[in-house]
């Protein structure tokens, strides 16, 4: 596949083309000026190429290449709502939950599905609270505490 195949894909309707498994600012580039309103950043679990970098590290300077010009979504390693969290802070838009569904699925069914989300919506709420905001909207990069700075103290 190539961009132009992007391209053709996002002309053949309205409906949002999202590629997943961008890694690199480049590629955040390309989607977007082939037709992306979207893009999810994945290392698709390490399975395409071990020791890719991890999707949380990739994330910022995706979303700085992007620019606000599409939605950046992170897929991989979501387990707790601090990670979530962290996503967020990092300007993730939304994440994508895999294996957690799967597990609770295995165990429960659509009910184990449903208690896996439930359990991450209100770690979520509770990790907001506790960094004293009131909901994912207030989200921002003042949550980060560069590494530098923690030297320092």
């Amino acid at each position: 596949m190539t961009w132009n195949d992007l391209d053709w894909l996002a002309s053949l309707s309205s409906l949002p083309v999202i590629p997943k498994g961008i890694l690199h600012l480049d590629d955040a580039v390309c989607a977007v000026d082939h037709g992306a309103r979207a893009m999810i950043v994945s290392n698709h679990g390490g399975r395409q190429l071990d020791s890719a970098v991890a999707s949380l590290d990739a994330l910022p300077t995706v979303v700085a290449a992007v620019a606000g010009r599409a939605e950046v979504l992170l897929d991989g390693g979501v387990r707790r709502g601090t990670d979530v969290l962290k996503a967020l802070t990092l300007g993730a838009r939304a994440v994508l939950i895999g294996r957690p569904i799967h597990w609770g699925l295995a165990v429960d069914g659509e009910a184990g599905a449903r208690h896996v989300l439930e359990l991450l919506r209100a770690e979520l709420a509770l990790d907001l609270l506790l960094c004293g905001l009131r909901n994912p909207g207030e989200v921002d990069r003042f949550l980060l505490v560069p590494f530098d700075a923690l030297i320092q103290l």
